[in-house]
């Protein structure tokens, strides 16, 4: 084993980067989908875009610092931290879009008037029990929903940052 490689073979700043560029790319599609093909994003939808910019920002960070050790078991935290959140939000969307139509929650008020008249915790916990439109599936790509393909790659992302920063150099 060479040193600042892990058991792969490849640099731990390689895997980091490439963690940021991923996500990155997805964040790039999101704003795509938003903007060009016309989907608006659910409360759901942009806290999971929160989680994977914020996994995207500590890959970054990571790479750039590139720590020895504990430093990288550190990164290895944040980044699982991150990439757990972000992979139980986009379970719940997953759960509220496998509901019978019958069972799925009223559409809530946008999020900004949320943010707007309600205190911020208050906002998450409304946020995170779901609402109508977060139940809605408007795109698929290979028979999976959006918050599925989220799913993966966060849980993709988590793994591989985890194995990359965890293990000794």
């Amino acid at each position: 084993m060479v040193a600042g490689r892990p058991a792969s073979g490849l640099p731990r700043r390689t895997i980091n980067f490439a963690g940021f560029l991923i996500c990155a790319g997805l964040i790039a599609y999101a704003v795509y989908a938003q903007f060009h093909l016309g989907l608006d994003p659910c409360p759901l939808c942009i806290f999971q875009r929160i989680g994977i910019a914020t996994l995207g920002v500590f890959f970054l960070i990571a790479a750039l610092h590139n720590p020895r050790r504990w430093g990288a078991r550190v990164y290895a935290v944040l980044i699982a931290t991150a990439a757990l959140a972000t992979a139980a939000i986009a379970a719940r969307q997953i759960y509220l879009q496998h509901l019978p139509p019958g069972a799925i929650p009223s559409c809530g008020a946008p999020l900004s008037m949320m943010l707007k008249f309600m205190p911020l915790t208050a906002v998450i916990r409304k946020v995170l029990t779901g609402s109508g439109e977060c139940g809605i599936i408007d795109w698929t790509f290979l028979g999976l929903a959006m918050s599925e393909w989220v799913l993966i790659w966060a849980a993709f992302l988590g793994t591989a940052g985890v194995i990359a920063n965890a293990r000794r150099s």
